[in-house]
């Protein structure tokens, strides 16, 4: 029986269950049959794929902690000489020169792309219905959203086509899809991994993650994504470190001594009974195995949604002024000056959602307003992240439900901006602050996943990750498939 994760493929190859050209043909198999139904990816790249396998088999591959494993990428990783479009039309054919600087160091690492994953535009959405390409769907049920941004990476982890994919998180986008999906979402804390190459929405906030089955499988992953890079001023100077190896050894009292605080605000009207019940059911899982489980508060966290609605529009705004039609990507014909081109371009080559949060972006930002929206959304922005320094103090974690229901219907939100901007209000927070935090599938609602949220302090990676995989040991959430899709090579 071989384990459809990153660490029981890892054992499969190196036991010679399995080859990676096998492993590749069983997941470009399962895309043929199941992504027509989900739209999962953009754009397959298969024939690279086969060839990177046959190399690895070979031993004519560089050697890796994940060679021959191939991955799926969210489609705002530039990828050098495969078409990258941030899903929107904009960038329809844009073939990247290079490759973003995850998509390299995972390379580094002997994996390889088998495709890139679709998403909301730019990542801009919660639903990853504002896809140029159209919506994902949630492999659980066809009729639900998967969640986004991140939300064709999710659906493909979750339905198997591959083992594991990369996403980016600005204010929720790998945590929230994964929750929805039933999978393991990962965000480091910002500036741990290198924003080179990924395409920019919100730059204080944005940043490469990852979804996985197991919380062992995103430390994995982080092995080799994090680190210091030159090219990114974001970029923090500190080295990576072997995440993995904070995971063993674990035992039947593995988090003995670990305070983890349950936030107060989290539990409030907007939350779903049946998900206050399954949170209630993990912290009990937790303090079984040794935890300290108390009660913390962060009394400026209702005001993170407003806060985050003012300055990641207003850096969208700045980041996809490049956007016009004269360098790269869409250009619309037939316009009679610089400012038409301008006009015309960005008019056919953005969706509404895209279109909605440069003009509210544009708007924060001008003269009169900035001191009023901006400056005062920034201020209110570090009285929060002091918030979570002051919970700290007391707690090693912080823990609360990933998102206040399970997944919402296609098409249920769209038409509301302010209903799905709230969906993210349990990961907004930790995203304005630059906390590492993990969603895990933690219940099911009437038969859908939902998910337990950790949080750390910054660059507290390692604790998290081993609190994740510690309540993983002990639970079968992560192992579970969706209804009529399944477990591949026979597992369960």
């Amino acid at each position: 029986m071989i384990e459809f994760s990153l660490a029981g493929l890892r054992r499969a190859l190196d036991g010679g269950e399995i080859s990676s050209l096998e492993l590749t043909e069983a997941c470009l198999r399962r895309i043929e049959e199941r992504n027509p139904a989900l739209n999962a990816f953009v754009t397959l790249c298969a024939e690279s794929a086969l060839k990177e396998a046959s190399r690895a088999d070979s031993g004519k591959a560089a050697g890796g902690p994940l060679a021959g494993i191939p991955i799926a990428h969210k489609d705002i990783f530039c990828t050098r000489g495969l078409r990258t479009t941030a899903g929107s039309r904009i960038l329809d054919n844009f073939a990247p020169p290079y490759d973003a600087a995850v998509v390299e160091r995972l390379a580094q690492a002997g994996a390889f792309p088998i495709g890139k994953t679709n998403m909301d535009e730019f990542a801009m959405g919660s639903s990853s219905e504002t896809s140029y390409y159209g919506p994902v769907l949630n492999p659980w049920d066809l009729s639900r959203s998967p969640g986004g941004s991140s939300g064709g990476s999710a659906a493909a982890v979750a339905a198997g086509l591959v083992p594991a994919a990369t996403g980016t998180d600005t204010g929720g986008s790998v945590r929230q899809p994964a929750a929805l999906c039933g999978i393991t979402g990962f965000r480091p804390s910002y500036g741990r991994v290198s924003r080179y190459g990924m395409i920019a929405f919100a730059s204080s906030l944005d940043q490469a993650g990852s979804l996985t089955r197991t919380a062992e499988d995103a430390a994995l992953l982080l092995d080799s994504m994090a680190g210091h890079d030159p090219r990114d001023s974001t970029c923090a100077r500190r080295p990576g470190e072997r995440y993995s190896a904070a995971l063993i050894p674990m035992g039947a009292r593995a988090l003995e001594g670990v305070r983890i605080g349950v936030v107060k605000e989290f539990i409030s009207e907007g939350l779903d009974p049946r998900c206050q019940q399954v949170f209630s059911d993990n912290m009990a899982t937790l303090r079984g195995l040794g935890a300290a489980v108390s009660e913390v508060s962060l009394p400026r966290l209702p005001l993170s949604a407003a806060v985050y609605y003012v300055v990641a529009p207003a850096e969208c705004s700045s980041n996809l002024a490049r956007f016009d039609g004269v360098r790269f990507g869409l250009r619309e014909a037939g316009a009679d000056s610089l400012e038409a081109l301008y006009t015309q371009t960005r008019r056919a080559g953005f969706g509404e959602e895209v279109r909605r949060r440069i003009l509210v972006g544009g708007w924060v930002l001008s003269k009169g307003y900035f001191d009023a929206y901006y400056l005062k959304a920034q201020r209110a922005r570090r009285l929060l992240a002091d918030d979570f320094a002051r919970a700290f103090e007391s707690v090693d974690l912080l823990a609360g439900p990933t998102t206040p229901a399970p997944a919402f219907a296609i098409g249920e939100k769209i038409d509301d901006p302010i209903q799905m901007y709230l969906n993210d209000v349990y990961t907004i927070g930790a995203a304005l602050a630059g906390l590492p935090c993990i969603s895990i599938p933690a219940g099911a609602v009437a038969g859908l996943p939902v998910g337990l949220q950790l949080m750390g302090r910054p660059f507290a990676e390692a604790e998290v990750l081993r609190c994740a995989h510690a309540y993983q040991l002990e639970t079968d959430w992560h192992r579970l498939w969706p209804p009529g899709t399944a477990a591949p090579f026979g597992t369960a």
